[in-house]
């Protein structure tokens, strides 16, 4: 059965959807079958891994309205298919209001294709609305994403305090699998301190990869590719295989034990 992964931060531009896309991938590279929710509307997991033509999305995945696996699409990365995004998902934040147990949509939806992947991995939109509430209840845990920039820490505690209350409310074993680093530049004093900074204020929390500034790793999305997929020797893809591996043996150890 697949372990649910939300990649969630309420704040635009902190390497959320450049995560979500590059563990899937790496993880898929590794062997391990992979699904990623494309959850945000901007739709950009899903135009950085080169998908278009959408006739079903997660919109229908929130809305029941059609079978889960008709949503789901292969991408050309391996082992790594998509339930992409659409604009359309502004509309379930409204209509998901009226529903019955609606925090628990996107969990039902997809108990039908759990069995059929290692991992699923959800990118969250930048907000803490109705949809990443639904991605947080169907989540076994969550990777929260912070640029090593100024004002790094800012909305963070609002963050912790969203998931505390979907662990009180609507999932009680929603863990947080880690904190994640990105857009690090050793040669700026303020990127060393945001590490230090977080580090100290959880020390336990924070993975051992960190995610470097990367020209590579930004030009990517805009060919439809993973970084892995797009320039397999540069800095950004040697990390997040690296994240990956992480990941990997920090639940296999989690199994075992």
């Amino acid at each position: 059965m697949a372990k649910i992964i939300g990649i969630a931060n309420q704040k635009g531009g902190v390497g959320k959807t450049t995560t979500a896309v590059n563990l899937a991938a790496a993880l898929g590279i590794l062997e391990k079958k992979i699904l990623i929710i494309d959850a945000d509307p901007q739709a950009n997991a899903t135009s950085g891994l080169g998908v278009d033509d959408v006739q079903y999305s997660t919109y229908n995945l929130l809305e029941h309205s059609i079978d889960t696996k008709s949503c789901i699409k292969k991408t050309s990365t391996p082992n790594l298919d998509i339930v992409p995004s659409h604009i359309d998902l502004v509309a379930a934040e409204i209509e998901l209001v009226d529903k019955e147990n609606r925090e628990y949509m996107m969990k039902e939806a997809l108990k039908s294709v759990r069995d059929d992947y290692d991992y699923i991995i959800i990118d969250c939109a930048p907000s803490l609305g109705l949809i990443t509430i639904n991605a947080l209840t169907a989540a076994d845990s969550v990777i929260i994403p912070i640029q090593c920039e100024y004002f790094a820490l800012e909305g963070l505690g609002k963050l912790l305090n969203t998931v505390k209350n979907v662990q009180k409310i609507h999932n009680k074993d929603l863990d947080i699998e880690g904190l994640l680093l990105t857009m690090y530049d050793s040669r700026l004093r303020l990127s060393n301190q945001v590490v230090e900074e977080v580090h100290a204020h959880f020390p336990e929390m924070v993975f051992e990869t960190i995610i470097s500034r990367n020209v590579r790793l930004s030009e990517a999305p805009s060919f439809g590719e993973s970084i892995l997929n797009y320039d397999a020797e540069s800095k950004g893809a040697i990390q997040y295989l690296q994240l990956a591996e992480e990941v990997l043996l920090k639940n296999e150890n989690l199994v075992k034990n």
